[in-house]
């Protein structure tokens, strides 16, 4: 739920990441702030940072990055819809968000899982490609 009351005009960065649901729980989300996967106005921040409105944020989860403008102010985890009123996407990190995940789909194109477990004259195969890859 989105904060109103003026005194409340910033909040911890690790709860703020939660609240936006960046991240499951606030442990992760800590731990991705201490790792540098986030970044404050293109500075390396601490958890315990205070996050205002307009601040700007650089998030990576995974291989995804995110740069967003915070809009509102939360210590709560609520609903998506209310935790995605907290920010704003730039167009550009949507772009570059899509494309890559194109291109992950495009690579993944072509590959077709097995249908069953290998037999046994595949397992003696494959461990003999395997026993070659030792040499």
């Amino acid at each position: 739920m989105q904060k109103q009351d003026p005194s409340a005009e910033a909040v911890r960065l690790d709860v703020w990441l939660w609240a936006a649901r960046f991240f499951k729980t606030r442990s992760l989300a800590k731990q991705a702030v201490e790792t540098g996967k986030v970044d404050v106005g293109g500075q390396r921040a601490k958890s315990s940072r205070a996050v205002r409105v307009g601040d700007v944020l650089v998030i990576a989860r995974g291989d995804e990055v995110h740069e967003v403008e915070v809009r509102g102010i939360s210590d709560q985890r609520g609903p998506a819809p209310v935790a995605q009123a907290l920010y704003l996407e730039s167009e550009a990190s949507r772009l570059r968000r899509e494309a890559a995940l194109a291109q992950r789909r495009a690579e993944r194109t072509g590959y077709q899982a097995p249908q069953s477990k290998p037999d046994k004259r595949a397992r003696r195969l494959i461990r003999a490609l395997g026993d070659i890859d030792a040499m």
